[in-house]
């Protein structure tokens, strides 16, 4: 578990939300942090983004740390919050906090260091050669998860995701978007093979640029 002070924007998955906490709030002085999260549902929502972007604009002397907390964000939330996360002001730093991996945007997974707290967090690693990619294997691939369903989309989504991380593959801001985009319309009951097509045939097409 977190056993001392966060000093950079970061992004943890953890198991308790409320554990997480009380791990890490002794580490800091209460008069420069501020916690923000929807105490009615845990879903860090719109309103909670307008409060964070509004308090990260209250100007400090001392690193004031904000503290996003929620079992799962909204992407509408997420994407207001996108400017202030990627550019912060002078001083800011931001501690998101989660349950939930997939429910954070790629745009914004991708360019905040993340790290995993969670009890027996097991990750599936796909049988997807992401950096030899070609139409046999898109074709293999698709056709195995012709049927899969909305929430198997997303953690597959994520999991291509973490492979492109960790093999160190850079993509553009329109890439990245695309990311973006399959989430929100997964949440718009889209077609998950539709997908999942689209995000393979760009990595696909990337490949060949290359």
């Amino acid at each position: 578990m977190i056993d001392k002070k966060i000093e950079a924007s970061q992004i943890l998955v953890v198991s308790d939300l409320d554990e997480t906490l009380n791990t890490l709030l002794p580490h800091y002085s209460k008069h420069n942090v501020r916690i923000i999260r929807n105490e009615q549902k845990d879903e860090f929502l719109l309103a909670q983004a307008h409060t964070a972007v509004k308090e990260a604009y209250i100007s400090s002397n001392e690193k004031k740390y904000i503290f996003l907390v929620g079992k799962t964000f909204r992407s509408e939330a997420q994407n207001s919050l996108l400017k202030v996360l990627e550019e912060p002001p002078r001083n800011i730093v931001f501690i998101i906090i989660t349950n939930s991996k997939s429910s954070i945007l790629p745009t914004i997974f991708s360019r905040i260091p993340h790290k995993f707290y969670k009890s027996k967090s097991t990750r599936s690693e796909i049988d997807l050669d992401i950096v030899n990619l070609d139409l046999k294997d898109v074709y293999s691939f698709l056709k195995e998860n012709q049927r899969i369903t909305k929430n198997d989309a997303k953690i597959l989504i994520e999991s291509i995701m973490f492979k492109i991380n960790s093999k160190k593959i850079e993509l553009n801001h329109k890439e990245l978007e695309l990311f973006s985009k399959s989430i929100k319309l997964l949440e718009l009951n889209s077609r998950p093979i539709n997908i999942l097509t689209s995000i393979l045939l760009m990595l696909l097409n990337r490949k060949k640029r290359l």
